[in-house]
């Protein structure tokens, strides 16, 4: 194992989008549920307003989580701010904004929480201007040990990779929905940390291989506690879930 790898004590279940379970998800607030429930992970999504401000983000628009529609590229931030993103999941959280990069990666920082921070290269963004804008920003705010980058766009994790070349520097994860045959090759041609897979399409057999290797092994969305069991039995490392309390209690 690299010293990387020895340095980033992943939980056994990392809260996808925050605590999505319980609050609406990639917010502030999700978040803070994550951190209230004893958890010490988040995976969360991070784009590009129109106008180039770094928010934390899943769709390419705004309609399914929000009070307004239109898409990210055509919204700047001073739009984008007076979104109501809570009251869709609950009237609990109305007023609930959208959380710029900065807001996030401060509230991690001041609540000691480990990243796994997705870039999220929607179709007609550009990959590389995303990463300059936002890897930057979130190693300055994180120590490595709490910092995990993943994308499914390999533009993305190339970009990545040129601004931090070196992989005890900066761990990066291989998001994919069905593990390719050439793994190994993608994995050490980036300097990988991890892969990234969908647990629905994952075998024993190539569980055993990633398990087998140096790079750690991370499932999502895994919301099923007979799977999560199982996935565990196989040699995951972490799984992605909504309420990962669920899982583990």
């Amino acid at each position: 194992m690299s010293d990387i790898s020895s340095r980033i004590a992943l939980p056994a279940a990392i809260a996808h989008r925050g605590l999505s379970a319980h609050a609406p998800e990639n917010t502030l607030a999700a978040v803070k549920a994550a951190h209230a429930a004893g958890h010490a992970w988040v995976e969360l999504d991070v784009q590009l307003l129109g106008d180039g401000t770094p928010i934390i983000w899943h769709d390419a628009g705004v309609r399914r989580c929000s009070n307004s529609r239109g898409k990210l590229k055509k919204l700047n931030w001073e739009v984008a701010s007076r979104l109501d993103v809570g009251r869709w999941f609950d009237t609990t959280f109305s007023g609930e904004r959208m959380a710029t990069l900065q807001e996030m990666l401060a509230l991690l920082a001041e609540l000691g929480m480990g990243l796994n921070l997705e870039i999220k290269v929607n179709r007609g963004r550009d990959a590389s201007a995303l990463v300059e804008s936002v890897l930057p920003a979130a190693m300055q705010s994180l120590p490595r040990e709490r910092l995990l980058v993943s994308s499914f766009d390999m533009t993305a994790l190339n970009a990545a990779r040129r601004l931090v070349p070196d992989p005890q520097a900066l761990a990066l994860g291989l998001l994919y929905e069905k593990l390719p045959r050439d793994w190994e090759d993608h994995a050490s041609r980036l300097g990988a940390f991890s892969l990234h897979l969908d647990w629905r399409r994952l075998k024993l057999a190539q569980a055993q291989a990633v398990a087998a290797s140096d790079y750690r092994l991370l499932c999502y969305t895994v919301n099923d506690t007979q799977a999560y069991q199982r996935l565990c039995q196989w040699g995951v490392d972490a799984v992605i879930s909504d309420d990962p309390g669920r899982l583990t209690r």
